[in-house]
Formats: C-alpha cells, structure tokens, sequence
C-alpha cells in the first residue's frame, strides 16, 4: 500500500490547487488535491496540469542508476502505440501476438542453449521480479513433488543465494514460506562464493540462485563453478538440487559479448533462467521472460486451463490482463538487430562503460570496483582517507544539480561500511553523454573539495539507494 513519502512531503502541500487561466473553463479557479471532485474538466486541462508537475521529475535519460531502457528507435515507438490496447492475456482475440509471444520463448530457449527449444516451456511476465517469482514456485512445487514421492517431509524449503542478491528474491522467499540462506559476500568474493554455497545447502535446498550481472556492482556469479561444487556434492550425498540463473541483465549480454562462457542451459544442472526484456533487451518497461531447460521442469499442475473470451488457454502467471505491446517490441528488437545488431549495440554501452571507468579511475579520489567488464555496469568507491569533509551521498545530491542521478549506496552485510557509486551505461547514454557526465562529475568533486569543513549530514538521506 503506498505510502507518504517522507522526501516529497505531499502532506504539507495545499488541500487545493490553482488551474492556469488559459487552460480553465470559467469559473474554474481550483481542484482538490487529494479528492475526486465533481464535476469533469476539459481535457487539454487535465493534460497541462499532470504535465507541469511530471516535469518536476528527473531526465530518464540522465538517470544512471536505472537498468531499465529509456530509449528505442521511432518506428518501435510507431508500433508500441499500434498495439498498447492489446491484452496479453487474450490470446483468442489476438492469435498473432500470442503466436509472437511464442516465438520470442523459441528465441530465447535457442540463444540459451536449451536441449530442444522447439518443445521446452516459458513465459513472459511484466519485468524479471514476476518471472523470479515463478522460476521460484516451479522450483520448489518440483522439490516438494520429490520429496512426496520418497515419502520424506515437505515443510521446511531453502533457498540459496548470495548477500547481494536482488530484492525480490528475499520478496519470494517471504511470500512463498521458503528460508533465505544467504552467502554473505566479501571483499575477497563480491559474489556468491561457491565454497559458501556447499555450507549453506542441505536435503531442504530448493534450489541455488547465482545472479548473471550482480546488481550492486554488475559482475558474473561464477556459474559453472556453483555447479561443479553441487555435481560432486551429488556424487558424494545423492542430494540433487537445481540451479536458477536470474539473469535480469547478463541474460541479453553474455551471449553476444561473451559467447563461450558456459552459464546457461548447457550446463545440465541449470533448470531455469529469467530476464528482464527491459534492461538489456532493450525494450521500453515492463517486459520479463523466464525460460524453462525442458518441458518436465515447469510442473503441469501450476498450468491453468482457463476459458477466457472465447477460448480455452492455458496460463502461468502472476498477473493476468497486460499490454501486449512490449511483447511485440521485443520481437520488434530480434528482427531489427539480429545477433550482430545485439553484439554492436551492447558492445558500444560496454566500450563507454570502459572509458567512464578509466576516467573516474584517474582521479585521485575515487577507487574503482569493477569497469563494465561483465555487463556495461561500473562502481567506484571513495578512496579511504581521502576525506571527512564529504561523502559520496554529498556527490550524488551534487551530481543532481546538474541533472544526472547516480546512485550512491552501502554494500550489503558484512560490507555494510563501504559504500559506492554506480553507473549503469544503456543504449542510448552515448559518449558524448559520457564525457558530459565526466565534465560535470569533476567539477562536483572540485567544488566539494573546496569545502574547509565537513557538510552536515542528515541520515535521513544518506540511508542508500533500494535496489
């Protein structure tokens, strides 16, 4: 439920607000704010007033910390609002977006590496929260089927990951009864160290859950590593537990720039992969996917057969009704760029991720944690003792004013004091806009280094950034 967010304070705004003459039919002076009024008003109305106060919101195209796309060409555009009245869901009605739909899942099961990619199973969802969501409930209605089947008991699961997993993994684990068990990272480790992975499983292991391109920082889980531990802990135990691969971002990366690492469905021990179709898919919000190896891996009895607006489908979902639009632009993306139009386009975001991690490198205040080497990702930190006048939360509200936001916030536990910067470089965030950005960056750190006395700190601000 949404709640009044303490920053904004929309409490402390006036119960009503004034309507531009030009815009208001006579006698139309002011609106409520926070109640539905009476009467309508004209249209052209409506529309200046949510547009004056959405210009008060950032430049998505300056918002560094987002994953998600914020650009795609105009005839993507031309097709997104060709089709954004088209309901996902029904598939009767709109035969060809289903069919659409499904070839995407052929795409993608085949860029994977799935054994059969014409007969294995997967969906897409709203963004990879929902398609972690159900990569999750097939792992564990699969567990708890073997377990039945051997008459062993069913009600305590775990799930594995890393400290610096993403959100909705904890959100999975916490709607679905499952316990979290988490491998904290280090310095030493930054990601999910398959030694500590063989400490945490047990009989109870729904399965382990390596992140393609951590958030945090953006590097690759060693994938193939986690699985060669869990297939001698098979050898030596019996215990046979499944990997799920959330590759949100990696998942439209490594197959176009680092086609021989093995991470995916080549590695036998992998039953499930999602991704987000808005990050490095490059398609507008919100569009996940997730992909099952074969068809046995997805449980037939979380399939509902439902007779919908004239036809009998079946559906796995958390959600129902959905644009069918980003679907079709994703297809839009593997027709227009192809494998060597992916390659050329991650490779440019890859390439600026390099030079703004060469540059910030350079400076002498600044720490570099990882350049873009796996997805086009890079983090910095302050270097220690370089300063008590200023931290990196100081630079972010500094950076702002200049229009970008970039975020700063701490690692997770046991890393908890070392706090970084991150910037995640997407199509459309050019050079140009990266030697901006560089300009910009420097001057902030110049005028906060002619600070002759620490800022103020107010911790209601320097609480992090949410993933």
């Amino acid at each position: 439920m949404p709640q009044w967010h303490e920053d904004r304070e929309q409490k402390k705004l006036p119960n009503e607000f004034e309507i531009n003459p030009l815009f208001s039919r006579q006698g139309e002076k002011t609106i409520p704010r926070l109640r539905m009024r009476d009467e309508g008003m004209l249209p052209d109305t409506a529309y200046q007033i949510i547009h004056d106060e959405i210009s008060l919101d950032g430049n998505a195209r300056l918002n560094l910390a987002t994953f998600v796309t914020t650009w795609m060409e105009p005839d993507a555009e031309r097709l997104y609002k060709e089709s954004f009245d088209k309901n996902m869901v029904d598939k009767d009605e709109y035969p060809q977006t289903a069919a659409i739909e499904e070839r995407c899942v052929r795409i993608l099961a085949d860029l994977w590496n799935a054994p059969d990619p014409e007969s294995t199973m997967g969906v897409s969802t709203t963004g990879s929260s929902e398609a972690c969501m159900l990569g999750g409930l097939a792992l564990k209605r699969r567990w708890q089927q073997e377990r039945k089947k051997k008459g062993l008991p069913t009600a305590k699961p775990n799930i594995v990951f890393s400290s610096a997993v993403q959100v909705v993994w904890e959100k999975f684990a916490n709607y679905w009864d499952v316990e979290p068990r988490y491998v904290n990272i280090s310095p030493d480790t930054p990601y999910l160290d398959p030694k500590g992975v063989l400490e945490a499983v047990d009989e109870n292991t729904i399965a382990v859950v390596p992140i393609l391109g951590v958030t945090y920082t953006g590097v690759y889980e060693p994938i193939a590593e986690i699985a060669k531990g869990l297939d001698e802990l098979e050898e030596k135990t019996g215990i046979n537990i499944p990997i799920h691969v959330d590759a949100a971002s990696g998942g439209f990366i490594a197959p176009f720039l680092q086609p021989d690492l093995v991470w995916d469905f080549r590695l036998p021990r992998v039953k499930s992969i999602n991704v987000s179709g808005h990050k490095y898919g490059l398609v507008y919000p919100g569009l996940g996917w997730v992909i099952w190896r074969e068809k046995n891996d997805l449980p037939e009895d979380l399939i509902f057969r439902v007779s919908y607006l004239g036809g009998n489908m079946p559906t796995f979902a958390l959600n129902f009704s959905r644009p069918g639009s980003q679907v079709l632009l994703q297809y839009y993306n593997f027709l227009r760029l192809g494998k060597e139009g992916y390659y050329a386009v991650q490779k440019a975001s890859q390439e600026t991720a390099y030079f703004l991690s060469e540059e910030i490198g350079k400076l002498d205040s600044f720490e570099v944690l990882s350049n873009g080497s796996d997805i086009p990702v890079l983090a910095w930190k302050l270097k220690d003792d370089y300063t008590d006048n200023w931290t990196l939360y100081d630079l972010l509200r500094q950076l702002r004013t200049y229009g970008w936001q970039v975020p700063a916030y701490p690692l997770p536990k046991d890393m908890e004091e070392i706090t970084i910067m991150r910037i995640v470089v997407r199509n459309g965030f050019s050079r140009d806009l990266a030697h901006l950005l560089l300009i910009n960056l420097k001057q902030a750190v110049e005028f906060l280094n002619s600070l002759d006395r620490p800022i103020k700190k107010d911790s209601k601000y320097d609480n992090g950034f949410h993933h």
